[in-house]
């Protein structure tokens, strides 16, 4: 019998379900992407310019009978354990273009992807499929990089950017300035957005570090030529103060509450 680190296979297995509830993880995960058994919900995204188009970023929940809808936190590692992220990004992007062709009041829903997702080859492809199924344009959909997985694998990341580029959809960076504000990311990303994180926005008005930091974020946007977007807005001093600055996009609570991709009103 394998053991890792002192323990069988099999006890950790246990403890896998005993955490997740279920007496086989992969067969529950499974059985929920081809039972269709999860949610997508969107939080809208405010233009803050008038020019700006709307955004939204899409979540997904997953549906239990007897605890409704279980928060991503709860099963997105379970996913990432097992190595199937890939499997639900394309369940994702799959009902994302399902309704993008029903014609939401939404320029371009953002969808968040995986380390493992970045380094799938196959995925772009899919993409680009999924778009030509439903006929929906491109520009509608758009992919969050997280800034780490943009750091730590530089290769795979650009590759999977020049291949959304290449199909058409948006690049967008989330989470930048988390750690240290490097824009090499952004340069060799080539992003679209650039979604600064929480941490920064929360203090912009008590920290000198976190204006200097967002004023340098937009001094470069300029440069390169991609949009601000403010992250976990909850105030509306702090809303006043990025429009006064010149930020192009707010999200967060303050703004917007996520709400079920499905309730939302086609163009007239």
């Amino acid at each position: 019998m394998a053991r890792i680190g002192g323990m069988d296979e099999h006890f950790l297995e246990r403890m896998e379900s005993q955490l997740t509830g279920w007496s086989d993880p992969v067969d529950r995960l499974r059985a929920a992407l081809a039972n269709d058994e999860f949610q997508l919900y969107c939080q809208p995204i405010m233009a803050l310019k008038e020019q700006a188009f709307p955004l939204a970023e899409v979540l997904v929940r997953l549906r239990e009978e007897e605890r409704a809808l279980v928060p991503p936190g709860e099963f997105l590692p379970v996913f990432e354990h097992f190595r199937m992220m890939p499997q639900l990004d394309r369940w994702v992007v799959r009902n994302t273009a399902s309704c993008l062709a029903r014609g939401p009041q939404i320029g371009c829903f953002t969808i968040n992807v995986s380390a493992q997702t970045l380094a799938d080859a196959e995925f772009p492809s899919f993409v680009a499929a999924q778009l030509a199924a439903h006929k929906v344009s491109a520009e509608g959909l758009g992919f969050e990089i997280d800034e780490a997985d943009a750091l730590q694998h530089p290769a795979i990341a650009r590759q999977f950017a020049e291949a959304c580029r290449s199909v058409g959809v948006r690049v967008l960076l989330d989470g930048f300035g988390r750690r240290s504000v490097s824009f090499t990311p952004v340069k060799d990303l080539g992003v679209h957005f650039v979604k600064v994180d929480g941490a920064i926005i929360r203090k912009l008005l008590t920290s000198e570090v976190a204006q200097s930091k967002l004023n340098a974020i937009l001094r470069v946007s300029d440069a390169l030529g991609y949009a601000v977007v403010a992250e976990c807005v909850e105030q509306q001093d702090v809303l006043a103060r990025l429009k006064a600055l010149g930020v192009a996009y707010a999200q967060g609570f303050g703004v917007h509450e996520p709400r079920p991709m499905d309730g939302l009103a086609p163009r007239r």
